[in-house]
């Protein structure tokens, strides 16, 4: 079996419904979408279930689930294949707390005590400031940086594919949408989001998870979780601490994860979210490497199927 490494998404993948044609097929699953609800909010299953969409998109809301559900699609893969064993596991933003609930760095209930609490934390950061976040199309880091120096704003994501996402003050969007324009970047698409993610503007939720992930027991994963601000795997349990929490203001290099990926070994890439966001960019960042991805229950049972024995 090729070296395989997993894949697990970030906000902005959510879907509503998703989780519930796993839940209906395996207890463990059913089980997992019901972990701890003192820790969520008290209608999350039924938003996760039925909506509103608008709901779901809050961060307090969608970070669990997303973690959940990828838990859920793991467990369930786990169940039925239990000699698949991935090589390295990784997961953009939220996702990297996934791919860390995975590789056993801390249990599925302390990942999600941590999970709901950036997810609060976030959305508190949202109302105190007025954020915006940015994507360019078709450009590079350098050309990327520039805008933001010239606009007052961060590089908040290097994708791949020449995609690199901005965060800053709202009030500047429209400065950095012409600064763009004027350094070439063939598109700039603003973003349906609450906030400025993965910039200073978040320092207040950086600062609170900094406190939870204090009294979190931390422990070495069995493999390799590349990290999303160091675009390579932690080296330590210290690491693994501040890599988590600089992601929350710092730049996350998905790119250099990719790449890094690749070169340590890995041969396939194998996303367990909805929507297939990061196999499209694992595609576009390494072509010659197959990704696969599964959301849904169907989906799952193809790969299962699939997988070489």
């Amino acid at each position: 079996m090729e070296p395989t490494a997993l894949l697990f998404s970030g906000q902005g993948a959510q879907r509503v419904g998703m989780g519930s044609d796993l839940a209906s097929a395996y207890p463990a699953a059913h089980s997992l979408l019901r972990l701890s609800p003192e820790l969520l909010p008290a209608d999350f299953l039924a938003v996760l279930q039925n909506g509103p969409e608008e709901s779901l998109t809050r961060t307090s809301y969608c970070q669990p689930a997303l973690y959940l559900h990828g838990l859920a699609l793991w467990q369930i893969l786990h169940e039925r294949r239990p000699d698949f064993n991935p090589a390295a596991t990784a997961g953009l933003s939220l996702g990297e707390f996934t791919a860390h609930a995975v590789a056993g760095t801390f249990s599925a209930s302390e990942g999600l005590r941590l999970v709901a609490r950036r997810g609060t934390l976030m959305e508190e950061a949202c109302a105190q400031n007025q954020g915006a976040m940015l994507a360019l199309l078709g450009t590079t880091e350098a050309v990327a940086n520039q805008i933001a120096t010239a606009s007052g704003w961060e590089v908040a994501n290097l994708n791949g594919g020449g995609q690199v996402v901005l965060s800053g003050p709202a009030e500047k969007l429209a400065a950095t949408q012409t600064a763009a324009q004027t350094a070439g970047v063939k598109r700039s698409i603003p973003l349906k989001v609450a906030g400025a993610y993965h910039s200073s503007l978040m320092q207040s939720a950086r600062t609170g998870l900094a406190l939870a992930l204090r009294d979190t027991k931390i422990h070495t994963p069995s493999i390799p979780v590349s990290a999303n601000f160091l675009g390579r795997p932690a080296s330590s349990e210290a690491e693994i601490r501040s890599s988590l929490l600089d992601q929350v203001t710092g730049t996350v290099r998905w790119e250099t994860c990719l790449r890094q990926l690749a070169e340590s070994g890995i041969r396939h890439f194998l996303e367990l979210g909805p929507g297939g966001v990061l196999t499209a960019l694992a595609k576009k960042t390494l072509p010659d490497l197959p990704c696969t991805s599964a959301g849904t229950l169907a989906e799952l049972e193809k790969v299962i199927h699939e997988l070489p024995r």
